[in-house]
C-alpha cells in the first residue's frame, strides 16, 4: 500500500457508522469521531459516500458500516455486494483523491474455514457465501484502489450494542435452564471496544505517516460458541446447561466458517496491537448491561 502524507495527529476522523457495534464503540472512545447514520451516509450509495469523503476535513476514514445478516444476504447479494463490496472500493479511491488514509473493517468469511491452523493474511481466501463474497470483494477493490488503506478482519464481534451473541445467551437465559450451542466451529471472539481502539490506533499512526496493509484482530483464545457460551453465563451468573451440538444440527441458509482461527502476528509486529482477551471485554459488556 502507498503510504500517505503526515497530517495532525488530532485531525478529525469520520466513521461510517452510528449505530451498529464498533461504530458505537468509536464514539465512546474518541470525540474526534464524526459518524454518519443511515440518514447521512447510504451504503447503498457508493457515489453519495464518496462524495461525502471528498467534502471532509477529516484526517482519516474509518468504515464501520456493512451489511451483516448473513444468512439473509444468501437472498440478497447484489445488495450485499452494494454495501459491502462497491461502497467501500469508492470510498477507498475518494480516500486516495483526498490522500488520508481509510481504515476498514472485514471479517473471517473471506476464508472456507477449514483445517484447524488459524488463518493468516497470506492464506487463499475462499468464501462459503454471499455474505463472505461481498466483503472480500470490497477487500478487492479496496487494494486495486491504491490508497493508503488497513483492511482489518475480524470474527465473532460482541458489545452491549446491538445483536450478537452474548445478547442471545443473556435473553435465552431468561426462558431456560438448558440451551444446545454448536460446538465444532472455533474462533476467537472480539469485543467491539477492542476493535475501535485498533481501528483508532491504525487511524492514527496511518495519519502520522505509516502505512497499511491487511490485518487480523481476533480476541483470545480461541474457543466454540458452546464454550463461549458457558462462560456467558459462567460470568452472568446464569444457571443454563450447555449442551454441545454439531453445525449439521442446527442448519442454516449460509454455511458457516468451521475454522475462524486468525493469526494475528502482523498486526502486532506492525502497530504493537495485541489479541485482547475476551473474556475480560465480556465482563466489561456485562458491567455495561447491568448499568444500563
Amino acid at each position: 500500500m502507498n503510504e500517505t502524507p503526515k497530517q495532525s495527529i488530532e485531525a478529525p476522523i469520520l466513521v461510517f457508522g452510528r449505530t451498529g457495534q464498533v461504530a458505537t464503540e468509536l464514539q465512546r472512545q474518541s470525540d474526534r469521531v464524526i459518524a454518519l447514520g443511515r440518514d447521512e451516509a447510504d451504503l447503498s450509495n457508493p457515489e453519495a459516500c464518496a462524495a461525502i469523503i471528498a467534502e471532509t476535513d477529516a484526517g482519516a476514514v474509518i468504515n464501520a458500516a456493512a451489511y451483516t445478516a448473513v444468512d439473509k444476504a444468501e437472498e440478497e447479494e447484489a445488495l450485499a455486494t452494494l454495501v459491502n463490496g462497491k461502497s467501500p472500493t469508492a470510498m477507498a479511491n475518494a480516500c486516495l483523491r483526498r490522500d488520508i488514509p481509510f481504515v476498514h473493517i472485514s471479517t473471517d468469511y473471506v476464508f472456507e474455514g477449514s483445517g484447524t491452523a488459524p488463518w493468516k493474511t497470506s492464506d487463499d481466501v475462499g468464501p462459503l457465501g454471499a455474505y463472505g463474497r461481498s466483503k472480500l470483494a470490497g477487500e478487492e477493490g479496496i487494494r486495486a484502489s491504491g490508497c493508503c488503506a488497513a483492511i482489518l478482519r475480524t470474527s465473532w464481534v460482541f458489545s452491549a450494542h446491538g445483536n450478537n451473541f452474548v445478547k442471545t445467551m443473556l435473553r435465552l437465559s431468561e426462558e431456560r435452564d438448558s440451551l444446545t450451542v454448536v460446538a465444532d466451529q472455533i474462533g476467537g471472539p472480539t469485543p467491539a471496544a477492542d476493535i475501535a481502539a485498533a481501528c483508532l490506533e491504525i487511524a492514527d499512526n496511518m495519519i502520522s505517516g505509516q502505512s497499511g496493509g491487511t490485518y487480523h484482530f481476533s480476541g483470545a483464545p480461541d474457543v466454540s460458541w458452546a464454550d463461549f457460551a458457558r462462560e456467558v453465563f459462567a460470568q452472568a451468573g446464569r444457571k443454563v446447561k450447555v449442551s454441545d451440538i454439531p453445525s449439521i444440527a442446527y442448519p442454516t441458509p449460509a454455511e458457516r466458517p468451521m475454522n475462524s482461527r486468525m493469526d494475528c502476528s502482523d498486526l502486532e509486529q506492525d502497530f504493537g496491537i495485541f489479541r485482547p482477551d475476551w473474556r475480560a471485554g465480556l465482563l466489561a459488556v456485562l458491567k455495561d448491561l447491568k448499568g444500563n
